[in-house]
């Protein structure tokens, strides 16, 4: 198929990023592969062509907007689900080192059908429960950024995203645009867990009316080792 790929390359080009031929490639080749996969296992409720270029991809992208990602090279993308943010990032800045976590089987596999036909290196993707992992020495406190575009609130995907990150690191939740209840209600748990809000960037999605927020947390001290709890806690009793 010829694709029209213009929403895409505006998109980019409105946060700062110049794709290449082949990066664009990559793009229309996740897209196909999300497609065929979609119709056999739930990945995402968005399929349509233009919908995916803004909706998942420039989204995911939206952070080289808040941040130099030329300055991040360790990223894990905790609750990736089929690769929001984690992929798409991979794909537009290739010197990242990314680790993909789910805690879907069946995700994974795609994601590494994925990694596979796109010949992407240096990008893995794990399955497993983020506060297991969390508790390794491998990934613990072991990453210059955590991001996750995961449906949790602030203060408990804080506790499952910032044991994750390493001292003067960052962690970046992809939020909807009306974040402020949310950031009141997580300020204690991102200073228990060692974060401080940095920054809160508020957008609306190219070509969209989808107010988007993204909350920039920097890491300033080690997170206690009692967090993450366990599994379950995070989110059935968050921080407060």
């Amino acid at each position: 198929m010829n694709y029209d790929v213009t929403l895409l390359e505006q998109g980019c080009q409105d946060i700062g990023i110049m794709l290449t031929n082949e990066q664009k490639n990559q793009f229309l080749e996740y897209y196909e592969i999300l497609v065929k996969w979609n119709k056999v296992m739930n990945l995402t409720a968005i399929t349509e062509y233009s919908e995916v270029l803004i909706k998942h991809f420039v989204d995911s992208l939206s952070i080289a907007g808040t941040i130099d990602m030329n300055k991040v090279y360790s990223v894990i993308d905790v609750g990736t689900g089929a690769g929001f943010p984690g992929i798409p990032l991979k794909i537009a800045f290739p010197h990242l080192q990314i680790t993909l976590l789910d805690s879907l089987k069946k995700r994974v596999g795609f994601l590494s059908e994925v990694i596979e036909q796109l010949h992407l290196n240096q990008i893995r993707a794990i399955h497993g429960r983020a506060e297991e992992y969390a508790r390794q020495k491998e990934h613990r406190e072991n990453y210059d950024l955590c991001v996750s575009r995961a449906v949790a609130n602030l203060s408990t995907l804080s506790e499952y995203c910032l044991p994750y990150v390493k001292l003067n690191g960052m962690f970046v939740p992809y939020k909807s645009g009306k974040i402020q209840d949310e950031l009141q209600e997580a300020a204690r748990a991102l200073r228990l867990l060692g974060g401080r809000v940095e920054n809160v960037y508020k957008f609306n999605l190219a070509d969209t009316n989808m107010s988007r927020s993204l909350v920039v947390v920097k890491k300033e001290k080690e997170t206690p080792k009692k967090y993450p709890r366990k599994a379950g806690l995070p989110s059935k009793e968050p921080l407060k």
